[in-house]
């Protein structure tokens, strides 16, 4: 057995019981929560991934199935993403309104509705009716339900460790959304001489033939259905009191979901216009605005990297693998041990710290792969092109591979995104904290 061979099995090895030691840390603090938390993680979980492979899969699709050029599939994310922000701000009171499981499943209905239609659908204007507008309601939804269902189910010693654990799994689902996107589309890829030459050729299911990007969001549709089988064994009303001690609440049964919204939407009016006159609030606003560019970068993972990385990288690029996993991996373990050494600094130190490292790490990214292609036929370069993203067979394949563009502008690429996460796991947190 190569050198290799051994370091790769270790590493993964390490790896997964690194994550079940982290998360076992975390959920053993919650043993006074009720069940129900742990059916609201998974009902994450699934969501998360689902997201996380469409999310990467979307600006593929809107170019190549749907036909939008490079400017006009920004305008549709643009747009979508201000949806999403704005259903945000209302989520939040609309769960204290109706309650954790019946919010979740609104946001369920709204979710298959929308990864329904963009299954089938590539006319502009009806996939943004059918498709962005209730998918922006349905996933804005997602986050401040998970993060309102924690408050309620944790005692007060263990609300922070319930936050602590939604972050590594909001990670780990990250992580695995970047693997599937990759082993989708080479899945479903034409190959000819064992090389990629089109990755969305797709296949045909029930006699109606899918791209390989819209596999994303029928396997997204598959997953939604298995999240409201969860959501059906959270029971509604529950919370922990003030005594800790888990209790039931009883709803009105007459409020309808219109009244329902209109209370959420006149609570939510309410709450922004006292906290916009609270000090602190503009404290924060500033606090923010110091790492709103640096923020824009995940934008850039998101939607202009995966088209980036075809174009650069060549059909079947290990876009999902090379961000999409590496990132959210790296971010579990760097955050806590970051975490454990810098208690005793201000979180302003470290949001600026970390926001500069996270904006330098940008121009290793532009840095020509040559300069790293002395990597490639080593130990490391096996470890990376061989045993993780398999784009060589073996090591000798890998030799013939030095000098290969599309072998080393990966080298960059890799680099940049390390960097930028030891940065993110510096200010993340922090900002995290703020809000």
């Amino acid at each position: 057995m190569r050198l290799a061979d051994v370091l790769g099995i270790i590493i993964l090895v390490l790896g997964i019981v690194g994550i079940i030691f982290i998360v076992w840390n975390y959920a053993k603090g919650l043993k006074k929560s009720p069940k129900d938390i742990w059916f609201l993680f998974l009902y994450k979980i699934v969501e998360y991934t689902a997201y996380a492979a469409m999310n990467m899969a979307i600006i593929l699709w809107l170019t190549r199935d749907v036909g939008l050029g490079d400017m006009a599939s920004r305008e549709y994310i643009m747009a979508w993403s201000v949806m999403l922000s704005i259903m945000a701000m209302v989520a939040g009171a609309l769960v204290d309104t109706i309650g954790v499981k019946r919010t979740i499943q609104i946001s369920i209905v709204f979710l298959l509705i929308s990864r329904f239609f963009m299954s089938f659908i590539t006319n502009p204007i009806l996939i943004f009716i059918l498709g962005f507008i209730p998918l922006a309601i349905g996933f804005a939804i997602v986050g401040p339900v998970v993060s309102v269902g924690i408050k309620r189910y944790t005692t007060k010693e263990g609300a922070t460790l319930g936050f602590a654990l939604f972050y590594v799994l909001m990670n780990l689902a990250y992580a695995i959304g970047g693997w599937y996107f990759d082993f989708l589309r080479d899945k479903f890829a034409l190959i000819k001489n064992g090389k990629i030459i089109n990755e969305n050729l797709g296949t045909t299911i029930l006699g109606h033939h899918f791209s390989t990007y819209q596999l994303f969001f029928v396997s997204g549709f598959i997953f939604t259905i298995i999240s409201f089988i969860l959501s059906s064994f959270i029971r509604r009303g529950v919370f922990v009191n003030e005594s800790d001690k888990i209790e039931i609440k009883e709803f009105e049964k007459s409020k309808s979901p219109k009244e329902a919204l209109k209370k959420a939407v006149l609570d939510t009016v309410k709450q922004i216009k006292s906290v916009f006159l609270e000090k602190y609030f503009w404290v924060f606003i500033l606090m923010l605005s110091t790492t709103l560019f640096v923020r824009f970068i995940f934008y850039h993972f998101h939607y202009t990297f995966p088209t980036y990385g075809i174009r650069v990288l060549g059909e079947g690029a290990k876009i999902g693998q090379v961000y999409g996993l590496l990132n959210p991996v790296l971010i579990i373990f760097f955050v806590p041990l970051i975490a454990s050494f810098t208690k005793k600094i201000s979180s302003y130190k470290m949001l600026i710290f970390g926001s500069i490292i996270s904006s330098i790490s940008c121009f290793i990214a532009v840095i020509p792969g040559k300069f790293f292609a002395f990597l490639t036929n080593t130990l490391l370069g096996e470890l990376v092109f061989v045993k993780w993203l398999g784009l060589a067979k073996t090591p000798e394949a890998l030799l013939d591979m030095v000098n290969n563009h599309h072998i080393t502008a990966y080298w960059p690429l890799m680099f940049f995104i390390f960097i930028f996460t030891i940065g993110e796991s510096i200010w993340s947190p922090r900002l995290m904290q703020f809000t």
